[in-house]
């Protein structure tokens, strides 16, 4: 069934006047009488328009109207209602994503969609249109996405009526006693359903709190770890510096001796060199090396 409004060309703001002169413009154009080429469809096309313009332009038809306009046109008050809401309990598992990467099957994709679906069905029922934080990905900050995110979607409260669900049309109520009876049970029905999509959504969403902090939290472990083995790798490499240090140290001291020889070094008769037990150029090697050790200490 299409709703009324929308058979009329109409928004549900529409007045009394605005409301007369579409209902005319359409019952013009769809009049039997203006289509014996297309009788047929037309003399079903101007039923609906005569049947849409009956409800809307009687004020109590239509305020009625907008209360249970959902619910007509999902189905209910006796008729075949089907529940088009998301399932969100089939993404309660880590099946339902693979790996926690920025790919179509990612954890991030996945949830992205999910919420923005949710966000969907709830714009169909909002009288403006109300911003709603993405969901982000592997890159998105805290303070631009992800804390906007949980802060909407923490407070979430349905905007769907739920009036499909009502059990009694309180236009067969006998008088106003029973009538609001009648509205009382079809408002716990409604609020009872409310509180159990509300609790639906927000479960959802502390699932995802806790598998994004479950990931943050393998992402910092790993990045200890990768720093822990850098600095690992960088001792080694050190140690090994200092190795090769002492070894060009011990050629230079071969060097010396085979170019000075020991007499020379013990003739020089520097105190110096007396006191430290070595040639003055290889105590500044030596002291040189000292230097550079304590220095990596």
């Amino acid at each position: 069934m299409k709703c009324h409004y929308e058979v009329l060309g109409v928004d549900k703001n529409v007045t009394a006047d605005e409301l007369k002169l579409s209902y005319r413009k359409l019952a013009l154009l769809w009049h039997p009488d203006k289509n014996p080429d297309n009788l047929q469809e037309a003399t079903e096309q101007f039923k609906v328009i005569q049947q849409a313009y009956d409800v809307l332009s009687d004020p109590q038809e239509r305020a009625w109207y907008d209360k249970h306009r959902d619910a007509i046109l999902k189905g209910g008050l006796g008729g075949d209602y089907k529940d088009d809401s998301l399932d969100v309990y089939c993404y309660f598992n880590s099946s339902c994503f693979s790996g926690y990467g920025d790919g179509e099957k990612g954890f991030y994709a996945v949830f992205r969609e999910v919420f923005q679906k949710l966000a969907a069905e709830d714009e169909a029922y909002q009288d403006e249109p109300v911003t709603v934080p993405g969901f982000g990905d592997s890159t998105s900050s805290y303070d631009e996405v992800v804390g906007p995110f949980y802060g909407h979607w923490q407070s979430y409260c349905t905007a769907r009526s739920f009036a499909w669900l009502d059990e009694y049309d309180v236009r067969t109520a006998p008088n106003r006693r029973v009538a609001r009876l009648m509205e009382r049970e079809n408002r716990k029905l409604r609020d009872a359903a409310r509180r159990q999509r509300n609790e639906e959504v927000r479960k959802e969403l502390e699932e995802k709190a806790a598998e994004s902090s479950r990931k943050s939290e393998a992402k910092r472990v790993q990045r200890i770890l990768e720093q822990k083995k850098a600095m690992a790798e960088y001792e080694e490499s050190e140690w090994c510096s200092m190795a090769q240090l002492e070894v060009q140290l011990k050629d230079i001291e071969a060097q010396l001796d085979s170019q000075f020889g020991q007499e020379s070094n013990a003739q020089s008769g520097v105190a110096a060199s007396d006191q430290s037990g070595g040639t003055p150029c290889l105590l500044a090697v030596e002291n040189f090396m000292r230097s550079t050790s304590e220095s990596s200490v």
